[in-house]
């Protein structure tokens, strides 16, 4: 039997489609129903790489995980990671394939449709139910000849549309109007309901709107979800930075600035900290935003010898270095490690066109770009003793992903904060990542995700606490990424309408 299929389009990028598709994810899974999440092309420098060792979009991780099952690359079979130039790396089935121009992807589109087609009709014969998501916005007329991932999908899959707007953003009715306006009469006929999301008042005051939006097209509302603050679930894209930099560290509170490179990918992995109470987590853009947090962090980074160039001209790898000098606490993640060692290499010009440039020469560790891409499930232990492992060596096992080009190689009797013992299910012996600076203040891991794991997210906050004078802060309450799955799926259910939700996804 080929599974039923509903789909999620939005009235523009970060609107919220992400999330209410993992909310349905998470409604049938609840329902007894075997659901999986699909996105045909995700734009997007957060990525995830599935067990087999294939890299897909973040958001679909994660509504795979409210689904309850394991990611993979029908998934999402084309991501594009985008680079400096007006480029992007080009991900097929969880394999990059190609750097190209849009002009040039474009011209792939043919064999794209191919790839999109084959996974979504996989994922349907596996499952009972698929929930997709669109990208953008479908009425963008500019690009309507070349669409791969909105109404070109709807139409394959035989897919009602959701149509979701963002009434925190304001004009969420116009959004509504202009969006319908401007599709085709056949796609506009797919379109089976409108969705509000984020909202933060009295739901009676759009009345008003509904009923006019009704009544001009026959389109029922589903329902208004109101803004759930603080949830626990990763944002798709960067866009979601722009809420997290105003608010300064109380007194009695740890502040953590990340630096926001232009290229920064998989920021999520300080998600976990912004959910840790006594913990105030900054993204900083500047040199005066930085002031004097308890740790600086240089996240990961698409392009990294773009991204340490655009530090030093930002002023920010002088700061840096000065804090190393003070023997003030330091982290870099991925990209972040590489730009902390020694020297930067690339000699076929996989990232960019200059063969070797110095790094902050804070770590002892030399990156060598190769063609090849890592992309794995990884387990670990704790090698060494440090500020941020806090555990003893051999001891201490966590989980994460790499996803890097090139390899990073320690300076002969260097240390590594980690030794990874697994990639991808299969037995593996390599350190990982360095520490340096006076105290070992300094510190990288290529490893994302390991604030997913309490051992080491615990260690660092009691350290850096420590280090303050300030008083130990009790642990977290247990809320874990199904309490906020189960959180979301019980707000949504809440304040929809069930009957017509039923009907349009044909659940009888």
């Amino acid at each position: 039997m080929t599974a039923r299929t509903l789909m999620v389009q939005g009235t523009a990028s970060s609107v919220g489609k992400s999330l209410m598709v993992a909310a349905f994810c998470r409604i049938l899974r609840q329902l007894g129903l075997r659901v999986a999440p699909f996105k045909a092309q995700n734009m997007a420098l957060n990525s995830f790489v599935t067990p087999d060792g294939a890299e897909i979009g973040r958001a679909q991780a994660v509504q795979a995980e409210a689904a309850g099952i394991a990611p993979t690359a029908d998934m999402n079979p084309i991501l594009l990671k985008p680079e400096p130039g007006l480029r992007s790396q080009v991900v097929v089935m969880g394999r990059p394939v190609a750097n190209l121009s849009f002009r040039d992807y474009h011209a792939m589109r043919p064999e794209l449709t191919r790839v999109i087609g084959e996974s979504l009709a996989r994922l349907r014969a596996s499952h009972d139910f698929v929930v997709i998501e669109g990208a953008g916005s479908p009425a963008e007329i500019n690009l309507r000849a070349h669409d791969i991932v909105n109404m070109h999908v709807a139409r394959e899959a035989g897919a009602p549309v959701v149509l979701v707007g963002d009434i925190d953003r304001g004009g969420v009715f116009a959004q509504f109007v202009g969006t319908i306006d401007l599709l085709e009469p056949d796609d506009r006929a797919r379109v089976a309901a409108f969705l509000i999301n984020k909202f933060r008042g009295e739901a009676a005051l759009l009345a008003p709107g509904i009923e006019y939006l009704e009544r001009r097209f026959g389109i029922p509302m589903l329902g208004v979800v109101p803004y759930l603050a603080r949830l626990r679930i990763a944002d798709e894209d960067s866009v979601a930075l722009e809420t997290r930099r105003g608010r300064r560290a109380g007194t009695d509170e740890l502040e953590i600035a990340v630096i926001r490179l232009p290229h920064i990918s998989n920021y999520d992995d300080f998600l976990p900290l912004e959910h840790e109470a006594g913990v105030c987590v900054r993204f900083i853009e500047s040199a005066d935003e930085l002031g004097g947090p308890d740790l600086v962090v240089i996240p990961g980074t698409k392009s990294t010898v773009a991204d340490l160039e655009w530090m030093r001209r930002a002023g920010l790898a002088n700061l840096v270095e000065e804090r190393a000098r003070r023997a003030e606490p330091i982290l870099g993640i991925c990209g972040g490690c590489q730009m902390l060692g020694r020297m930067i290499e690339d000699p076929l010009g996989v990232e960019s066109p200059i063969a070797s440039v110095a790094g902050l020469g804070l770590l002892p560790i030399t990156t060598r770009f190769g063609r090849e891409k890592r992309t794995a499930q990884v387990r670990a232990r704790a090698a060494a003793p440090s500020p941020f492992t806090g555990m003893a060596s051999g001891g201490g096992e966590i989980a994460g992903y790499e996803i890097h080009m090139g390899a990073t190689r320690l300076d002969p009797g260097a240390i590594s904060p980690f030794r990874i013992f697994a990639r991808n299910g299969q037995a593996a012996a390599a350190d990982d990542g360095a520490i340096g600076g006076r105290g070992g203040v300094v510190a990288g891991t290529m490893i994302h995700g390991i604030f997913d794991n309490p051992d080491p997210r615990a260690q660092m906050i009691a350290w850096l606490r420590a280090r303050r004078g300030l008083e130990p802060t009790a642990a977290n309450s247990g809320v874990t990424r199904e309490t906020e799955y189960d959180r979301l799926a019980t707000a949504v259910r809440a304040c929809i309408d069930w009957k017509k939700f039923a009907r349009i996804a044909g659940l009888g």
